[in-house]
């Protein structure tokens, strides 16, 4: 069960506090046609009853509000108002009045849960594939050991007056004759805490707060085979405070780049170059595994390796978390590096080619044809269609007697 300070509304709609939306609307149609006044005259304030727990529960702030502090929760934020005080005072007993004395309070006392404490927690590749242990130091607050979470000696602590209590106050303003606004702020006298100290009072340690900051060292397991993103949680490590439940404490892995692998899911990816003659005659090549194994990989003579194909090793790739005796595979994509220019002589060249596969044949040619040449050209100076309409350009400024740069004619 989920925890609730307060679960009369969910009750009354007969659902769990875990419900969902649809889980609740269709709580609600069935109840409404049970419990309507024009099917059932005998029915009461139940159907107010359940279209008020309705309301509440589908309102994300109002159900916040009231599965945190209850009735309290949802008077303070303003849902007793628009004429529904009397369902306030139905459902839960007392009026407006007798919540502001302090009553209200959560039938079940259940007490709040503070807030977790997420913090990021960079590792390495080589950390998620071997496996690590590791000490992280945090600093929370702590409930002070020499008041007990007091704030004072026994007794010194004392309910706000200004406030009654309940860290905030609420004003009320006329706006017209018959229509005012209620608006609630933090109290100033107490900081919203609901509780003062008098000076000479306060505890020495904590001068009052209740809780000290405290240095907390942890150790973290990373365990082999966990990926980017994943959460490791220390219960109930987070910051303390009185009549509070601490939160966790959430480390989540970010994981660094690494220079040779990139991990996807359980395998390993990574791009090795090799030169031509290593693709087309074998190769054979050292490779330092995430674990410092030296990886020997061998490729045969007469197996010829394509530009950007890939090539797997099987049970080389990361292992699978919780199951770190099986492994994802590695995937190489190879980079062919193919030689420069003027690298080998004619006669040289001769001999290649005798010892290459027969080139196709050439083509027959009939009719009239042109013989053009294959010119090199640089990604980087764009297409050569560019060329050309400077060519133009210049051309028709000779011809118009202009001489700067780029002017052309204008056509009527």
């Amino acid at each position: 069960m989920a925890n609730v300070a307060d679960t009369k509304l969910y009750d009354i709609l007969g659902v769990s506090p875990t419900a969902t939306e649809n889980e609740l609307k269709k709580a609600y149609r069935k109840l409404a046609k049970e419990y309507h006044p024009d099917k059932n005259p005998n029915a009461g304030d139940k159907f107010k009853e359940i279209s008020f727990a309705y309301e509440v529960l589908t309102n994300p702030e109002k159900k916040e509000l009231y599965d945190r502090y209850g009735e309290q929760g949802l008077r303070e934020g303003g849902g007793g108002g628009g004429g529904m005080d009397d369902i306030f005072s139905h459902i839960f007993g007392g009026g407006l009045f007798g919540f502001m004395g302090g009553q209200g309070r959560s039938r079940n006392g259940g007490r709040r849960r503070g807030e977790d404490m997420v913090h990021p927690l960079k590792v390495s590749l080589e950390d998620l594939y071997n496996g690590k242990t590791t000490k992280l130091q945090l600093s929370k607050n702590v409930l002070c050991s020499t008041c007990n979470g007091q704030g004072g000696k026994t007794g010194a602590v004392q309910k706000c007056t200004a406030c009654r209590g309940r860290g905030m106050r609420i004003m009320i303003r006329q706006l017209a004759p018959g229509m005012v606004q209620q608006m609630q702020s933090v109290c100033t006298d107490c900081n919203g805490e609901g509780e003062v100290i008098s000076e000479k009072d306060r505890c020495k340690k904590c001068e009052g707060k209740k809780v000290v900051k405290e240095v907390k060292i942890l150790e973290v397991h990373v365990d082999k085979g966990m990926k980017h993103g994943q959460k490791i949680t220390f219960g109930g490590e987070a910051d303390q405070a009185p009549g509070v439940d601490p939160g966790d404490i959430v480390l989540v892995l970010q994981e660094k780049e690494h220079e040779t692998f990139k991990r996807d899911g359980s395998d390993l990816h990574m791009t090795h170059k090799i030169g031509l003659v290593e693709a087309l005659c074998g190769f054979q090549f050292t490779l330092k595994h995430l674990d410092g194994r030296q990886i020997v990989v061998k490729y045969p003579a007469g197996k010829v390796i394509e530009p950007g194909s890939i090539r797997v090793i099987r049970g080389e790739g990361m292992p699978q978390y919780r199951n770190p005796f099986e492994k994802g595979d590695m995937y190489i994509k190879f980079d062919v590096e193919f030689p420069d220019n003027n690298w080998i002589s004619p006669e040289k060249l001769s001999e290649l080619e005798d010892l290459l596969p027969s080139r196709a044949k050439a083509p027959v040619i009939s009719g009239d044809a042109e013989e053009v040449d294959l010119q090199d050209f640089d990604v980087s100076q764009g297409s050569s269609g560019g060329h050309r309409r400077e060519a133009y350009n210049d051309s028709s400024d000779e011809e118009s007697g202009h001489h700067g740069p780029g002017v052309q004619c204008a056509h009527q």
